[in-house]
């Protein structure tokens, strides 16, 4: 299946339809992909041009098939759970902060998604350096015989896991 924003938009329809019932969509929701991002794996937005418009911008990265479909989704719940929490939606806001406390963990949890929620931690820690090496390797070529080393940062999640 090929992963354009059709594919995109099909799973953040299904996605609110199995496990976000229980939120009142009260503003158009748009999904798109983004750049491609070392450390960003989705974001939402109020359109600036429509701000009655909530964007979730995702990984541009997340087009390429060998990232598991769970990645995907477990992104895509992490950013409605923001929409559900009022950051960057029409809804009431419920903390100060969009990840104060563990809210996401027991976000998860308690939509029944803490597997999912985990799976992705996994899977993050033992494949997205890989990922990254892979996709902002530098373009130049080196000497023969001349390894070269990329460094890749560890992303803010990464940490202490």
């Amino acid at each position: 299946m090929i992963r354009d924003e059709a594919w995109l938009q099909q799973l953040l329809d299904d996605t609110w339809d199995e496990h976000f019932s229980d939120v009142l969509q009260e503003n158009d929701v748009r999904i798109v992909y983004g750049r491609r991002a070392k450390r960003r794996l989705g974001s939402i937005s109020l359109d600036p041009n429509d701000r009655s418009t909530s964007i979730i911008t995702m990984n541009g990265i997340f087009k390429d098939e060998r990232i598991p479909e769970f990645v995907v989704v477990a992104t895509l719940v992490h950013e409605l759970t923001h929409y559900a929490h009022g950051f960057n939606s029409p809804l009431a806001q419920a903390q100060t902060h969009p990840h104060a406390g563990g809210v996401m963990r027991r976000e998860y949890d308690e939509r029944g998604l803490l597997q999912l929620y985990l799976d992705q931690k996994k899977w993050l820690k033992l494949n997205w350096p890989e990922v990254v090496a892979r996709e902002f390797a530098p373009r130049r070529r080196t000497s023969p015989g001349v390894a070269r080393i990329v460094k890749v940062p560890k992303p803010f999640w990464y940490i202490g896991s």
